[in-house]
């Protein structure tokens, strides 16, 4: 009797990890593709979806150290903007004047109140750390307020599907857009280019559930082709076909939108339902049924006198 618990308990860690590699794949598994000069920068926050997952998949190569493309890594921690205790900037260079003042002063018995002895010079010297203190407070305060996440904002999808359409601030559950990172120019979201959005999430969807290259190559970028490429690949090595219906968004924000050179980006935050499910590929079985609604980051990517093509996608944290 002893014998068979381990054995059991072996077996259902087994199952586990089964059903956790089979729902991973479905559906396209993580965040892939290229979002130009934003690629490795987070997209702005949105109601539908605050946070993005960084990108695992992409063809774009990071910008070298020293470049700023978008938004930098430092510029998520605010308080390390510039490395070290206080900073760089104008921040810091005050704090190394201060704080290096003080100490030749304590060193040569001069300094904030000079000749007036070791006393003055470390009273001297309290008082340049209280100055250090309010400007960084102020500095700190006026950057919280610089940095604060502008949210996108619309309407309901409910209240989206009548009455008269608004304009470029949200209609088909789209909301206005977002605050962006700084990328070349921004780009003006028209309700035909939202329409578009939401057709192409519906098409890719079911062109991916068909494993219909010859649609998706119309429909995406090369290299998000390739990607699906391989998730047929890999679900045809294991005997399975993720198939794919009934996509209807429910929500979507716009996040940013952009123009870099020639091409046009935008990347829009959606939250949709869809009947989505791994099937045995002999039997028609259904070996896993996937989660009815899905919240993801797209971005679309236009040139230069073509349609909007799907050149990203990231998973929600």
């Amino acid at each position: 009797m002893n014998t068979r618990r381990p054995l059991l308990a072996l077996l259902a860690v087994a199952a586990a990890l089964v059903f956790t590699v089979v729902s991973a794949d479905a559906r396209s598994s993580g965040s892939s593709g290229s979002r130009g000069g934003r690629t490795f920068s987070a997209p702005a926050a949105t109601n539908t979806a605050p946070r993005a997952a960084p990108m695992e998949r992409s063809m774009t190569q990071p910008a070298r150290p020293g470049t700023v493309v978008g938004q930098t890594a430092n510029q998520g921690r605010p308080g390390l903007a510039g490395g070290g205790l206080f900073g760089g900037g104008l921040l810091g260079g005050l704090a190394a004047g201060f704080i290096g003042a003080g100490l030749f002063g304590m060193l040569f018995g001069h300094g904030f109140m000079g000749g007036m002895g070791g006393f003055a010079s470390i009273l001297g010297l309290l008082l340049q750390v209280a100055l250090v203190v309010i400007v960084a407070r102020l500095a700190w305060a006026w950057w919280q307020r610089r940095n604060q996440p502008a949210y996108a904002s619309g309407p309901s999808p409910r209240d989206s599907f009548s009455g008269e359409r608004p304009n470029a601030g949200g209609f088909m559950g789209f909301g206005g857009g977002g605050s962006a990172a700084p990328a070349d120019q921004p780009l003006e979201v028209t309700p035909a280019d939202f329409d578009a959005f939401e057709k192409l999430l519906g098409d890719i969807q079911t062109a991916y559930g068909r494993e219909d290259l010859a649609a998706l190559r119309t429909l995406t970028t090369p290299e998000m082709l390739s990607y699906y490429s391989e998730d047929f690949a890999r679900n045809a090595s294991r005997g399975v076909i993720n198939q794919i219906a009934d996509v209807k968004l429910l929500q979507g924000d716009l996040s940013e939108a952009w123009s870099e050179g020639n091409d046009e980006y935008a990347t829009v935050a959606m939250r949709y339902s869809l009947n989505d499910k791994m099937v045995d590929r002999a039997s028609g079985r259904v070996v896993e049924e996937e989660p009815s609604e899905a919240t993801e980051f797209w971005t679309f990517r236009r040139a230069p006198g073509g349609n909007w093509v799907l050149s990203a996608i990231q998973q929600t944290e």
